[in-house]
């Protein structure tokens, strides 16, 4: 058998005497209060594997070799900060700021940092596969021997960029700009450059083969000793490009037409 006892309702007379008023813009400001208590302590959390700092402010900080991953770290302040080494693998970086920050042999394989900027930032010998960096900023970052493979650059900024012997095979690049970026030996087999902004860009030696270039703007890149096998460049722009010494084996030309097996520096 269930009993049931009967609670006096707040509105009692007797309860109400008891209960100090409260007004709304009061219960608000303790919200607001609460909140901010729960984001400092978020921030005083010690790095580790999936910590908590959104909107956290870690300027200059030395995070060398850290285990920072699968944290959320949105709008996070690392401006030059130290995070060589750094394990960020699967690491939410949305419109972060990394920029002048140290993350040479840093691990971001599938990292979110979509928006992010990483001007001027050092991510030499970096892994980013898989990495989402749509509209993230990285001109005059240096990139050397770094891993893109299979990640989404949509519509980045990489101008002026240091990407010599990097390895952006299968790389999504659609309208990003590259504008006067070094990509001296660097792999961008089979990666999407439709639409891409190339103007300037030293490709030196680039393996090209299969890429998409459609409509991309190549005006004044140099593309001595490329391998453009296959590569697609329908309607882009060859204003002043030297293809010098680039093997077009196959290769879709500006007008459409299928280049011949054995077109070097021009197709055939």
């Amino acid at each position: 058998m269930f009993i049931l006892h009967h609670y006096p309702s707040l509105n009692h007379p007797v309860i109400r005497g008891f209960i100090p008023p409260f007004p709304r813009s009061s219960f608000l400001i303790l919200l607001l209060v609460m909140h901010a208590s729960y984001t400092q302590a978020a921030c005083s959390d010690p790095p580790g594997r999936g910590v908590i700092w959104s909107d956290c402010d870690k300027r200059g900080v030395d995070f060398h070799g850290v285990d920072l991953r699968d944290a959320i770290l949105t709008r996070i302040n690392l401006s030059g900060a130290n995070l060589a080494n750094a394990k960020l693998n699967g690491a939410d970086l949305y419109f972060a700021d990394l920029s002048d920050a140290n993350l040479e042999h840093a691990q971001l394989s599938k990292a979110r940092l979509l928006g992010s900027n990483l001007g001027k930032a050092n991510l030499d010998h970096a892994l980013l596969d898989e990495a989402s960096l749509d509209r993230a900023i990285l001109d005059d970052a240096r990139l050397d021997n770094t891993k893109f493979r299979n990640a989404s650059l949509y519509q980045a900024s990489l101008q002026r960029a240091s990407l010599r012997s990097a390895d952006l095979s299968h790389a999504n690049l659609l309208q990003a700009t590259l504008d006067k970026s070094d990509m001296t030996n660097t792999s961008l087999a089979n990666a999407t450059l439709k639409q891409a902004s190339l103007e300037g860009t030293i490709l030196r030696n680039a393996n090209l083969a299969g890429a998409n270039l459609e409509k991309a703007n190549l005006s004044f890149a140099d593309l001595t000793n490329s391998d453009l096998t296959e590569s697609n460049l329908a309607n882009a722009i060859l204003n002043e490009t030297n293809l010098e010494g680039a093997v077009l084996d196959k290769a879709r030309w500006i007008d459409k037409r299928r280049c011949r097996i054995g077109s070097v520096g021009s197709c055939r």
